[in-house]
């Protein structure tokens, strides 16, 4: 392992800073919706069949399809990755988010909000493996988590960020369009900033040669370079006695990785995050807030903006606990807090006729404002962590597609059926603002919950200590037929 003082910091540092626009882009576009809906479901210009408010499935559609959209870019890009390095996938992805970002801003219809939401979800599925990835194989060993857990950092600023700025146009006439637009500045700073960054070591040895991946890793400060190279000429000289990067996934000492990868993938989203991402101030609407207030749709985004806030504050406590407890350690404790949460608010929605005052409003805040730093220190960083670590280097890139298009998958079920889950489990509740009745949510918090004890399971079961481990020791490890929690 290299000295933890002889590498580089400041340049690594700036690396990961830029690469991390990408994730930064993911967390503003995917969360920029959540105040963003509660604009588009009432603008006359798009409503359908003259109706006074879009339908709830429509709604769900306009939040989920991004999501849709990422799953094709995470499985579509992934071999591309492979073929044209990390460095220039990130430049054409940068490129896409721009594009979207004005289509978004001009959209005239719903089916055109549909479509440019669609072509934003595809950049935000190649952004969300590729920027980590590119982070790892770039990082030094003792550094890695903690800079890979940069874009989970950099996703958490883009979706407090979100929040500002749904804030800031929430009384502004057509204010979406405005949300929308923000999201061209730091899709410039990314397409222009990775211009200037090398490609990744790894990546340069498979198809540039020895010699450009040895000058990267001078870039970086890497002093035991030689070991490292060596390290990466053997895994990929064993790897190329395999037979093709589709086949090896059949291999045995292929298929505890991919297990890895595609369950937390599943369990990070199946815990209902991206409820309260996308939804927090839909959320907050059915709780109360904004019931009686001439500026209802302000009200209802403002609680939003302290969980966003919370986010940021311990994604950076993760990126400082990582390579100190470990990845399994800060899992157990975030899933535990999760439940806990998902629960409470679980009870206070299902209950809330026995409730007075201003009781679900504060049961729904306080739990929302729990359930948030337990996710960012454990599953929001650390999956996105492990599909990085645990693939072999040949397929590293396609496994992490296939990884983050299970999880897109998974964000799209739920994200798609919040609120007919809801509906379907718990049924309806007054509307608080005196009007109508709106979807009770209690049902579907106490499914994620229950999820969430089944994710603690398959941590404990399956899912290997990386904390310390090159990349190369790690899938020596899955070579030697090892199971992942003896690492």
């Amino acid at each position: 392992m290299a000295n933890k003082k002889s590498y580089n910091r400041g340049y690594v540092i700036l690396i990961a800073a830029i690469a991390a626009f990408g994730g930064l882009l993911f967390g503003f576009d995917t969360g920029v919706i959540s105040g963003a809906l509660l604009l588009i479901k009432d603008d006359p210009a798009l409503m359908i069949n003259g109706m006074e408010q879009l339908p709830e499935r429509t709604q769900e559609w306009i939040v989920s399809i991004t999501v849709l959209g990422a799953a094709v870019g995470a499985l579509g890009s992934g071999r591309i990755t492979d073929i044209l390095g990390r460095k220039k996938v990130l430049i054409i992805t940068a490129f896409i988010f721009a594009v979207g970002s004005i289509g978004l801003a001009i959209a005239g219809s719903v089916t055109e909000l549909i479509v440019w939401r669609l072509i934003i979800g595809i950049a935000i599925g190649v952004a969300s493996y590729t920027v980590p990835l590119y982070i790892s194989e770039v990082s030094p060993t003792h550094a890695r988590g903690a800079l890979v857990s940069i874009n989970q950092l950099a996703i958490t600023v883009g979706i407090f960020t979100s929040y500002l700025v749904d804030l800031g146009f929430a009384n502004f006439e057509e204010g979406w369009r405005w949300m929308f637009l923000v999201g061209l500045v730091p899709s410039l700073i990314l397409g222009i900033g990775m211009f200037f960054l090398p490609d990744t070591p790894r990546w340069l040895m498979s198809h540039k040669g020895e010699d450009r991946a040895r000058r990267v890793l001078d870039k970086v400060g890497e002093t035991n370079k030689e070991e490292v190279l060596q390290q990466i000429k053997t895994n990929i000289q064993k790897e190329g006695q395999q037979q093709g990067s589709l086949n090896i996934f059949t291999s045995k000492w292929v298929r505890p990785a991919l297990i890895i990868g595609v369950g937390i993938m599943i369990f990070q989203q199946f815990v209902g995050i991206n409820t309260i991402i996308y939804y927090s101030p839909t959320i907050f609407e059915m709780a109360g807030f904004g019931a009686e207030s001439a500026n209802a749709v302000y009200d209802a985004i403002l609680p939003s903006l302290p969980i966003g806030a919370v986010n940021v504050i311990f994604t950076v406590v993760s990126i400082y606990l990582v390579d100190r407890w470990g990845r399994k350690p800060l899992l157990y404790l975030g899933l535990i807090g999760m439940v806990i949460a998902l629960v409470a608010l679980a009870i206070g929605f299902t209950f809330h006729g026995t409730l007075g005052g201003d009781a679900l409003k504060w049961i729904s805040f306080v739990s929302m404002i729990i359930y948030i730093p337990f996710f960012a220190i454990s599953l929001g960083p650390i999956a996105w962590l492990l599909i990085s670590e645990v693939y072999p280097t040949k397929i590293r890139g396609l496994g992490m597609s296939i990884a983050t298009m299970v999880n897109w998958g998974a964000n799209f079920a739920v994200a798609n059926t919040f609120l007919s889950l809801g509906k379907a489990t718990t049924g309806q509740m007054p509307n608080p603002a005196g009007e109508g009745m709106l979807v009770n949510p209690g049902g579907a918090f106490f499914i994620y919950a229950a999820i969430g004890i089944l994710a603690l399971i398959f941590v404990y079961s399956y899912i290997p200590e990386t904390k310390g481990h090159s990349l190369e020791k790690i899938e020596e490890h899955f070579l030697a037929g090892k199971h992942p929690r003896d690492l």
